[in-house]
């Protein structure tokens, strides 16, 4: 590419949403994973690298405007190993291109908290994901504080949407036994409210923190819906395609100490039980005062969620 383009790192649901929203609005897009793989659109361009590798990154992030970290390393148990190098080789190419650096984060930094979470809202993790997390973006942040490059994030809660992944996540997981009829072993407690962000909602705010430079040298949590519980988003579901109530059984916390010595997700998973334990909800008003986004429709949103999980999971 020769004119300006946005580079992507990362081609999940989050990356791919991102890249054709920014390709429908005329940008020229390329998209790096590992297989080459990612949206199929007339502006996007996909390359095989290994982002984790600073020199081939950095050519390919030549001339780019804006990079986006959008990558996931896989499964909680490599993030120690994977998103260090990763991490560090992306900002490294966003600074050498002179480009903005857009981070697509979580919540977990925040660790356990009393109250919504908000922007100003400090990190406080309580796990080892969490404090990763953090730790990347104090990185990222100390690099623009120095004037090396322009850095931002999105923070988002648990994903929902038509697009994310099923069986990946604990909600979609849930709702592949419920939407089925079967009955579903949750962590937490299933009646405690809690934010879901829609995927759309992420690549929304990723495109607008990418050009505006309000956004630059702060980090921004995604808008989402009010909190809806666990029980109350499988309802929901389950009730557009005819699945019926959900049953749903509380894994008790011995339980999941057991399963955790010898099931490593399991382990990683109770690092951030809080999160279904309490309420777990996100204020994002902020963001909506500045950049003016606004969530999806909720009922738009369960509506779409609902058609794709089910075809998904074959019913």
């Amino acid at each position: 590419m020769t004119e300006p383009f946005q580079l992507i790192v990362g081609a999940g649901p989050v990356g791919t949403a991102l890249a054709l929203r920014l390709a429908d609005g005329g940008s020229r897009v390329r998209v790096v994973t590992r297989s080459g793989g990612g949206a199929s659109h007339p502006l996007v361009e996909r390359v095989a690298l290994d982002a984790s590798d600073a020199r081939s990154l950095a050519d390919a992030a030549h001339g780019a405007s804006v990079v986006y970290n959008c990558a996931n390393p896989g499964s909680y148990p490599l993030w120690e190993q994977v998103w260090p190098p990763l991490a560090a080789s992306i900002l490294h190419a966003a600074e050498s291109a002179g480009a903005v650096l857009v981070t697509m984060g979580n919540l977990y930094g925040y660790g356990p908290v009393d109250g919504p979470m908000r922007r100003e809202t400090p990190l406080r993790p309580s796990d080892h994901k969490g404090a990763l997390r953090a730790r990347m973006w104090e990185e990222a942040l100390a690099a623009h504080q120095a004037g090396r490059v322009r850095v931002t994030e999105a923070r988002a809660s648990d994903y929902l949407g038509p697009t994310a992944p099923v069986s990946s996540g604990l909600l979609p997981r849930y709702a592949e036994r419920t939407l089925t009829g079967r009955p579903a072993t949750v962590f937490g407690d299933p009646d405690a409210p809690h934010s879901w962000t829609a995927v759309d909602d992420i690549a929304a705010t990723l495109a607008v923190l990418g050009r505006d430079e309000r956004a630059w040298g702060s980090a921004w949590l995604v808008p989402s819906n009010p909190p809806v519980s666990v029980r109350e988003v499988l309802r929901a579901l389950g009730s557009r395609v005819g699945a019926g109530e959900p049953r749903l059984r509380r894994m008790p916390r011995w339980a999941a100490a057991s399963l955790g010595a010898v099931v490593p997700v399991v382990r990683e998973v109770r690092g951030v039980h809080y999160q279904f334990d309490r309420p777990f909800v996100v204020d994002a008003s902020e963001t909506t005062e500045v950049f003016g986004i606004t969530p999806t429709d909720w009922d738009a949103l369960l509506d779409a969620t609902a058609a794709s999980w089910r075809d998904r999971i074959g019913r």
